[in-house]
């Protein structure tokens, strides 16, 4: 002890830390610098002890957020579960867990929609049945691996015009919960015959954080269903995404909460019943489709809302995407686009042609028109109505504005379907190429100023990839211009591009 006394006493001594005032000029500064440097030096010292205490103390905490969920209606665990998933890095495929409700009985003539989308050892998720199929049967590659619903016949359904397999599909979302997967951040839910489109919908998820309560979705396209169902639902055909920490408060109500609403007709109706009792409105995102309409799909796809494509359903219900096309050989077209630029895919733009007073709009990866007259960008935007509603076939009323397609010729665009897709034009750029189709040859117009038009046989269009990033911005149409080929006037030049500062879509 005394010797270590005495080394102290040295240290001090040797800082001149009890200097007298009657010393050099300069030994005041001296022993200022002197006070502040050990000052510094314990400061130091005392910062690397709690650092060091305080990194292991924060090692121990999220080291005991490892593993799954046990009890689904543990709080504390489900706190854990979320933090367990990589939970500051970017939303992707692997965070998200897919539930198809299906059947055992139609799995074989539906699974080509889902086995248009799903990528095995990619996507992850299951098809829920009612009950095993059949084992003479092996279980197709390329469609996703199958589960059997938990039995629900003591669950009440008193719905007099509905299917009590309604309340099976509805438990999908607990039945996936329960799973007690790693990594999820989000449940999608659709139909089998359902069409996904999984770039743009994990570009759309992204936008949240599933950290908190999301329920996200889109309504019908027909009012009527829109009325007898709810517009407060995302309608389960186009498919609707629950985050994580909405899940696990279901869970908690979801059994119970289906007795409660025994007689609402579907699943959906269900499951948006139980979250308004928890207080979480739906999201609404215009990319996801019910596709609730009779006929033809062409003019609700060719004047697409500014949104990602998300999903298609009710494919079975309407005519083929494209002419003459089975509609699974329709979607495998529309994918082909698709998978050269996903973010792009049905996207509008339109400009104008002013040397011939053309107006021209595009559907990227889908279709081109030409109306060899001048039409404002209000016309444009507006759907041709090539389609009536679901339940009555009416031709009124829907959730957004449609125009009427004339039956005279003169009043009607030149229609153009996609034709090839090239992505090897230069880096990251594509080229497409739309043909001209003529549904009757027989109803021309013969007016002069069609005259022009009427050689133009095809139509191509060049575009840059469309940035994932650009849907987390405000969203904007991105304009074209017509560009010419000179002493080729069978096809139009078009190139899609970011619009430039202040620039409007106005005709003269």
């Amino acid at each position: 002890m005394l010797q270590t006394r005495e080394t102290s006493q040295e240290f001090f001594k040797s800082w001149n830390f009890f200097a007298s005032p009657a010393e050099k000029n300069g030994g005041i500064f001296s022993l200022t610098m002197k006070v502040t440097f050990v000052v510094f030096l314990l400061a130091s010292t005392s910062l690397v002890f709690y650092s060091a205490f305080s990194s292991q103390s924060r090692w121990l905490r999220f080291s005991r957020c490892e593993g799954g969920v046990n009890n689904p209606g543990d709080q504390s665990e489900t706190v854990r579960r979320i933090s367990a998933g990589g939970d500051y890095g970017r939303t992707n495929v692997s965070h998200i867990l897919f539930g198809i409700g299906g059947s055992a009985k139609t799995w074989k003539d539906r699974r080509h929609y889902s086995e248009l989308w799903w990528k095995p050892n990619i996507t992850r998720g299951f098809v829920w049945l009612d009950e095993k199929p059949d084992e003479k049967e092996p279980w197709p590659e390329n469609s996703p691996p199958y589960r059997v619903s938990e039995d629900s016949s003591r669950f009440k359904y008193t719905s007099r015009y509905g299917s009590r397999s309604a309340v099976r599909i509805a438990r999908i979302v607990l039945e996936s919960f329960r799973l007690g997967l790693e990594n999820v951040r989000w449940f999608v839910m659709g139909d089998d015959d359902t069409v996904l489109f999984v770039e743009t919908l994990v570009s759309v998820l992204s936008k949240y954080d599933h950290n908190q309560m999301y329920y996200i979705g889109g309504n019908s396209e027909s009012v009527e269903q829109d009325v007898i169902h709810s517009y407060g639902m995302a309608f389960g055909g186009g498919g609707f995404a629950i985050s994580y920490p909405l899940a696990a408060e279901l869970v908690k109500v979801l059994d119970e909460c289906i007795d409660r609403y025994a007689s609402l007709y579907g699943s959906d109706q269900k499951i948006q019943a139980c979250l308004s009792e928890i207080g979480v409105p739906v999201t609404k995102e215009l990319g996801f489709h019910q596709v609730d309409i009779r006929g033809d799909p062409y003019g609700l796809l060719a004047s697409h809302p500014v949104a990602p494509l998300v999903s298609l359903h009710h494919l079975g219900y309407v005519k083929p995407l494209f002419p003459n096309q089975t509609q699974l050989e329709s979607l495998r077209s529309l994918f082909g686009a698709y998978k050269a630029d996903p973010g792009r895919t049905l996207q509008q733009s339109f400009c104008y042609d002013l040397d011939r007073n053309w107006s021209v709009s595009v559907s990227w990866g889908y279709t081109a028109q030409i109306y060899p007259y001048l039409l404002t960008a209000k016309e444009l935007e507006t759907a041709l109505q090539t389609f009536r509603t679901w339940r009555s076939w009416s031709n009124e009323p829907f959730t957004f504005n449609t125009r009427p397609l004339s039956a005279r010729p003169c009043e009607r665009p030149l229609i153009y379907f996609l034709d090839r897709v090239n992505d090897q034009v230069g880096p990251g750029q594509t080229l497409t190429s739309y043909k001209r189709f003529v549904e009757d040859p027989g109803k021309v117009c013969n007016q002069s100023y069609y005259d022009a038009a009427l050689t133009v046989r095809s139509v191509n269009v060049s575009a840059s990839i469309f940035e994932t990033d650009e849907w987390k911005k405000a969203p904007r149409r991105q304009c074209c211009e017509i560009t010419h080929a000179h002493g080729v006037d069978s096809v139009v030049q078009i190139r899609i591009r970011s619009c430039k500062p202040r620039e409007s879509v106005t005709p003269p």
